[in-house]
């Protein structure tokens, strides 16, 4: 559950869009302890409206190029998690820090989808999860090496291409965002 409700957001932002009162009066105000929360959504507000103030239901799942793409923008822009977040249409800059974490951790493979949920309690569970592995052929251990090259070799492509002329990669990158953020808001 959410430790603020959105119509209590949306009153703190009101109310601190009508200039009656500041970020710090407004958190002892209302008993919020960051500062910073306020900032945040007011910026949130500001950009998305309201519906920048809800929380989502339903897990979206992102690729993991565009959680690349995020990252490196991040990068070489120095933006912060909250600046990047807007430039991306995303709610949530925890997000990318956790992408961040992730990537400095376990590279690429990390930012990959994983199963979620417990694993099944079964007595042969250790043996099963032996047989699988050995399950995978050479060629499919290939293939599944050939796939994690391509997203390296992809990555340091775009990343050569931003360090040589940063701007004109900005610019591609942006329309070909747009483009693929048009035909999600046309469904």
């Amino acid at each position: 559950m959410a430790k603020y409700s959105e119509k209590f957001k949306l009153r703190v932002v009101r109310e601190y869009l009508d200039g009656t009162l500041g970020y710090r009066l407004l958190a002892k105000k209302y008993g919020i302890t960051a500062v910073g929360q306020i900032k945040r959504w007011v910026r949130v507000y500001k950009e998305f409206g309201e519906s920048g103030l809800r929380r989502k239901q339903s897990k979206q799942v992102y690729p993991v190029q565009l959680k690349l793409d995020v990252l490196n923008f991040m990068k070489q822009t120095g933006a912060s998690y909250q600046d990047t977040a807007i430039i991306y249409k995303m709610n949530n800059p925890s997000l990318i820090a956790n992408w961040y974490r992730t990537f400095m951790k376990e590279g690429i493979e990390g930012l990959m989808g994983k199963k979620k949920g417990r694993p099944s309690m079964s007595k042969n569970h250790k043996e099963k999860k032996r047989k699988q592995e050995k399950e995978l052929s050479r060629e499919e251990q290939l293939e599944r090496e050939n796939e994690l090259l391509r997203l390296e070799n992809s990555y340091l492509k775009k990343l050569k291409a931003f360090q040589e002329n940063p701007n004109a990669f900005l610019e591609k990158h942006k329309q070909r965002w747009l483009s693929h953020s048009k035909k999600k808001g046309s469904n």
